[in-house]
């Protein structure tokens, strides 16, 4: 069973930056794709970007150029660098994985940007 716990949600002020992070457990986390997607109120959840095992990176094209997602196979975590944060990015944050054509999800952390 993959456990997934999310850390470093806030509050932001516009243009501010933030950085999130997800320590993955139960697999080995060098195999494993990841992703962070997000949930606005009345909004579904959206993937907000991606990266593969390979290191492959997908973004949305609301985060292209100042969101960065990388990963730390050493300290079996995934990060999600924001830069330049507008108002649209408050969110609650998910991490997320498949294994075992199983998907896995944290408990999601909240982020708020303010004017």
């Amino acid at each position: 069973q993959v456990q997934l716990v999310e850390s470093g949600g806030g509050l932001v002020q516009a243009g501010g930056s933030l950085t999130l992070s997800c320590v993955a457990s139960g697999a080995m986390f060098s195999i494993l794709d990841m992703g962070w997607y997000r949930q606005a109120p009345g909004h579904q959840r959206e993937l907000v970007a991606s990266i593969t095992r390979g290191g492959a990176t997908v973004y949305a094209h609301s985060v292209k150029g100042r969101f960065t997602i990388s990963t730390d196979n050493v300290k079996n975590t995934v990060y999600l660098q924001m830069n330049n944060m507008k108002l649209e990015d408050t969110a609650v944050y998910y991490c997320h994985t498949r294994y075992r054509f199983e998907p896995h999800w944290g408990q999601g952390t909240q982020v708020t940007v303010s004017s």
